[in-house]
């Protein structure tokens, strides 16, 4: 993944001097610990990538000698790992886990970004008590990609905050365009919220009052292009960059895109091995696809980042292998290079004049 996004260049936000060193939890995913190693060799191998693994020795440095890359990735104990079924709750059961213990190093320095295949609900209540959100921020967001082409089209949020409030989602437009900015090239995205319809007025009172809040904003905004609601059917149509939802929303939109592009890759493929005809065919366009499916892969796009904490995170599929790990690396670490928290700091925390606190008191009343 290093080097194939597009880190838009801003006069505003310094360069790095160094290239960024990203943690992996190794102990977290469907796959780990030995499909995580591999994936963090393919990330130093192939993509040229400064990777340390986190988790318990023993068990990385047998699999990194199976992989005769002992000297190649460095290795960081940690005695205690987040099981896939941890919530929340997971930041104060296990303070010496793995995905801890990889803050601790972006905390110190000594890293610049974690990714960690494991629980969602964990690595997010983890990173957000260690790294805590940046100032301004009211709540960290995941932002995924969805395969709409060239340019991906960014949804946020995916499932850190189930309830949201009317400047939360501003906010997260606000991530986003973020996101879309420095790991796309996006300049100005265009922004749109999921809802029921596509006429105004349509929605709860959440996305109603967030679309009036979003049109206000937008305008005295240079950095974002708001264009109203968008529906379900919208989502892969490239009609915005940026999707804006709650994450009780945004998690059920996720999973209903990745669930039919998984039917659709079975139907192709039952329909390619139908007959002699149809394998012919198949083996034909076994170009088109192939691209066809690593497309449709949720793998490709290196997984979900959290934005808005003082550190780059992305949350790597639970069920990912080596190549997903490693996209997922090479995603930590052009968010790391493109210095996506000052791009979120400038939007947020020093948004002249004031916009949070406006926002924040019109809630209020």
């Amino acid at each position: 993944m290093s080097g194939t996004s597009d880190v838009a260049a801003d006069a505003s936000v310094a360069p790095r001097t160094s290239p960024p060193t990203v943690a992996v939890d190794a102990m977290g995913g469907d796959h780990a610990p030995a499909e995580i190693v591999r994936g963090a060799v393919l990330a130093v191998r192939e993509l040229g990538l400064r990777v340390v693994l986190v988790g318990r020795r023993p068990e990385i440095a047998r699999l990194l000698a199976e992989e005769n890359a002992l000297r190649d990735v460095p290795v960081v104990h940690a005695e205690d790992s987040l099981a896939m079924h941890e919530g929340a709750l997971a930041s104060w059961r296990r303070p010496r886990s793995s995905a801890a213990v990889a803050c601790r190093l972006i905390r110190r320095g000594d890293a610049d970004a974690l990714v960690s295949a494991g629980s969602t609900g964990g690595v997010v209540a983890t990173s957000t008590v260690r790294l805590r959100t940046q100032p301004g921020v009211l709540r960290p967001a995941l932002a995924v990609t969805l395969p709409t082409g060239e340019t991906p089209t960014v949804l946020v949020d995916a499932g850190a905050n189930a309830d949201a409030k009317p400047e939360m989602l501003v906010q997260f437009a606000h991530l986003g365009c973020a996101y879309a900015h420095t790991a796309f090239g996006v300049e100005r995205p265009r922004v749109g919220i999921l809802t029921i319809g596509s006429e105004p007025g349509k929605g709860n009172k959440l996305v109603r009052r967030a679309t009036e809040l979003l049109a206000a904003t937008a305008e005295e905004s240079q950095g974002m292009d708001f264009r109203g609601n968008i529906e379900g059917h919208d989502l892969l149509a490239r009609r915005v960059d940026v999707v804006v939802t709650d994450g009780h929303t945004g998690n059920v939109a996720l999973k209903a895109v990745e669930g039919t592009a998984t039917f659709a890759m079975e139907a192709f493929r039952e329909a390619l091995t139908s007959s002699a005809a149809a394998k012919v065919g198949a083996f034909l366009q076994r170009r088109a696809l192939r691209e066809l499916r690593d497309r449709l892969d949720s793998e490709t796009y290196g997984g979900a980042a959290l934005l808005g904490l003082n550190g780059t995170v992305v949350i790597a599929h639970g069920d990912s292998r080596a190549w997903g790990v490693a996209r997922a690396c090479g995603l930590a670490h052009d968010l790391a290079v493109g210095r996506i928290g000052d791009r979120i700091r400038r939007r947020v925390h020093h948004r002249p004049p004031n916009w949070l606190h406006r926002l924040a008191q019109s809630e209020e009343r």
